[in-house]
């Protein structure tokens, strides 16, 4: 059987994953690392850097870096990297060829399939921008699939009854939310809701404003407005953003974080969750908002979930967890990994593609209306700005539907089709997705032509628009599955050759996490190895331990080694060794 790359390709971090055994697994870096940090940049030399090595270098190159690029997606816009310029499908690719490159080196052989997910609320545009990175990558993308729909296929469903599920997916850029239902192998998607412009991004941001403000307050002096000051306290404030899912409050320190006068300026300051979780509620509760929506498009109440599913590294905030509770009634469940189940679910599909029996069939559905622009009345006024729906959200994929129009004037020669998405009757409310002309009608119509519109969803979101003039059965047919050509002039093969200039033609020239920073491996494994060695030996000892341990040992316990984990895994020295004391106390 064929291997079928699952690929998560998130905001702020990415996963790569397969099926191996029948079982789906995460597939690692050269240093053991399974997340990818979503980041490009350019050395001083121009080589390109994806993942930790850009993402560290942003503090003092920003204007060689791009981080956040899934925002991007589907914008027909250039993003500066040193002094070229690159679409946001473009650098997308360059972290896509490194995950296919990591997946690779692991298996052995070469790799040229995915299936890549998406946030829910993707629309067309965004999603076939993401189709084109994986083009641009050198991958066949046989699916599209949604991030909550990918990790609802890890969920070990209760195989005797029907489980209706809500999964609550928040990550560092996006946000959705899905309702699912599971019953006799197959997940079918409900309803979804979310909003493509809310993550832990934007906590990161209101934190970085209330340090910001404070500073100015003492120094007069705005660290936003210092390139360098900014990047590092980006990066400072996501780290307390962390630690405060785990802690009553975190301190922030940068040393010389500016100078005034010719004199250095400290930053110095101690971050209590309660004051941020008044800045980001309000966020939170259009999450809530949202939940509420789906299950109305559900058509189900809170009483109907059977469980709430948390997915994304931001539902690690308490906050999340107290507000859906309150909302729904009940704990969420956070037994899915938040930061892999999305790439192992999309895995999981690429196998049954393949033809692999891993797991339940899936039935996702579209997230947004889709529909065309005609004549009519809005507002009690006649205008050509009136939305047309064809194809309505929530509706199962793979989807067809036509409707008949009639163009305005008689003997008209040529009718436009402008194809939008979105739920407002007012088509300037909705976004285009594309547009064609219907040519060579029948002049001698007395009436109106009859034209017949026919739109063809597949199950990865794939529209297919067909326009037909009924009397002389004049066809035109518009294919949404192009990003590129659509947002540029430039060809597949001239973008090709554009990424092929800037690896020097030699795919050595892409420095990814380890290539990138081989100069300096050493001295990061003797920084973190031996505290590494011994979080991973007191873990071990803890998993002996606590079939003896006491219910209330135990609980701390497994706190302490959830933490210590995902301190490890985020490399975080002062941090490891903090837990470490900590859970050898308890040992």
């Amino acid at each position: 059987m064929e291997t079928i790359l699952g690929i998560d390709l998130g905001t702020t971090n990415s996963v790569v994953a397969i099926i191996r055994d029948g079982k789906p697994e995460v597939l690692m870096d050269d240093d053991g690392q399974a997340i990818l940090p979503s980041v490009v940049g350019l050395d001083a030399h121009g080589n390109v850097l994806v993942g930790q090595a850009a993402r560290n270098q942003a503090i003092l190159a920003p204007d060689r870096t791009v981080t956040s690029v899934k925002r991007r997606m589907g914008e027909d816009v250039q993003l500066p990297l040193g002094a070229s310029a690159f679409t946001p499908q473009e650098i997308s690719s360059l972290i896509l060829k490194t995950l296919k490159d990591r997946a690779q080196r692991r298996l052995g052989y070469a790799v040229e399939k995915a299936v890549i997910t998406v946030p829910a609320f993707f629309g067309e545009n965004q999603r076939e921008a993401t189709r084109e990175a994986g083009v641009l990558a050198g991958l066949e993308v046989v699916r599209i699939i949604n991030e909550p729909t990918a990790a609802s296929l890890t969920y070990e469903a209760n195989q005797s009854s029907r489980e209706t599920l809500l999964v609550y997916d928040l990550g560092g850029g996006t946000f959705d939310v899905s309702v699912v239902q599971i019953e006799d192998g197959v997940v079918e998607v409900l309803a979804s809701h979310g909003d493509t412009r809310l993550g832990g991004d934007d906590f990161d941001r209101l934190l970085l404003d209330k340090v910001c403000a404070a500073f100015h307050q003492e120094h007069a002096l705005d660290l936003r407005e210092i390139v360098v000051a900014r990047s590092r306290l980006l990066q400072a404030v996501e780290r307390t953003k962390c630690e405060l899912s785990f802690e009553a409050y975190a301190s922030l320190q940068e040393e010389f974080i500016a100078s005034k006068q010719g004199r250095p300026l400290n930053l110095e300051t101690v971050i209590d969750r309660s004051d941020y979780e008044v800045l980001i509620e309000p966020l939170l509760k259009k999450t809530i908002d949202s939940v509420d929506r789906a299950l109305s498009d559900a058509k189900l109440h809170a009483k109907d979930i059977d469980k709430v599913l948390l997915v994304g590294g931001a539902t690690r905030t308490p906050l999340i967890h107290h507000l859906l509770e309150e909302q729904l009634g009940q704990q969420p469940h956070s037994e899915l990994d938040p930061d892999l189940c999305v790439a192992l679910g999309a895995a999981i599909q690429g196998a049954l593609i393949a033809g692999i029996d891993v797991g339940p069939v899936l039935v996702d559905i579209t997230p947004k209306t889709l529909g065309v622009r005609c004549l009519g009345q809005l507002h009690g006024l006649v205008t050509n700005r009136v939305f047309s729906p064809i194809i309505h959200r929530n509706t199962a994929l793979p989807a067809t539907r036509s409707r008949l129009y009639y163009t305005a004037v008689p003997g008209q020669e040529v009718a436009q089709i402008d194809v939008y998405q979105g739920e407002h009757e007012d088509i300037q409310l909705n976004e285009l997705v594309g547009k064609f002309n219907l040519e060579g009608l029948n002049e001698a119509a007395d009436m109106g032509n009859e034209i017949l519109v026919r739109f063809e969803l597949s199950l990865d979101g794939t529209l297919n628009v067909t326009a037909t003039e009924r009397a002389t059965a004049q066809k035109k047919q518009l294919s949404i599955d192009n990003a590129i050509t659509r947002f540029r002039a430039s060809s597949h093969d001239q973008a090709k050759q554009k990424l092929a200039q800037l690896f020097a033609a030699d795919t050595a020239s892409l420095r990814t996490d380890q290539d990138a920073e081989q100069s300096t491996a050493e001295a990061r494994k003797q920084a973190l190895g031996p505290r590494c060695e011994r979080g991973q030996e007191l873990m071990a000892k803890a998993e002996r331990l606590s079939g003896s341990a006491t219910d209330e040992d135990a609980n701390e316990i497994r706190t302490l080694v959830e933490r210590l984990t995902a301190a490890i895994t985020k490399g975080l020295p002062e941090r490891i060794d903090e837990l470490s004391d900590k859970l050898e106390d308890v040992l």
